[in-house]
């Protein structure tokens, strides 16, 4: 390699490295930020409320470890809240194991999620957040099953799981 060569290289290199950050906020948030929504909080207070782990999916857009979240095996009857605000996002009866390690869903509660495109990671992709507090709680895909055909692929850690009652 001459040194044009390992210039050119480096140039490339910067460009995609300064291109990485713009990715990510050609993404959801900046979508999400010209949204307004009944329940906001600061960070600080968002902290308060929230485990680390929760903060980190709900207010930054992060991912749980698949296969780690307890409410992947929750077979009872009952709601999936948004651990953020509480508001019911998902119910029981739609729920389906996907084989992905995160809890799946064909269908929300009927205006309950708001959706956004999520041009993240250099693809794009449907991003699903409350529609209440803007929390972030998964994407959507279309390989799930009937009736719907879609497979809505949430961080547990951003759900709170409420049994029915009898």
């Amino acid at each position: 390699m001459n040194r044009r060569d390992l210039l050119l290289s480096g140039v490339a290199f910067a460009a995609v490295a300064g291109a990485l950050p713009t990715l990510r906020l050609g993404g959801t948030q900046s979508a999400r930020a010209a949204e307004t929504f009944e329940v906001t909080k600061t960070d600080a207070e968002w902290h308060a409320i929230l485990s680390d782990e929760a903060f980190n999916v709900l207010r930054k857009e992060g991912t749980e470890y698949p296969g780690t979240s307890p409410l992947l095996n929750e077979h009872r009857k009952g709601i999936f809240a948004c651990a953020g605000c509480d508001l019911p996002v998902y119910s029981w009866e739609t729920k389906f194991d996907s084989g992905t390690g995160w809890p799946s869903f064909w269908q929300e509660i009927a205006n309950s999620v708001g959706k956004t495109t999520d041009r993240s990671l250099g693809m794009t992709r449907t991003e699903v957040h409350c529609r209440r507090c803007g929390g972030h709680l998964g994407h959507v895909f279309d390989d799930g099953p009937a009736p719907t055909g879609l497979r809505h692929c949430i961080n547990g850690v951003a759900l709170s799981f409420k049994p029915a009652t009898a």
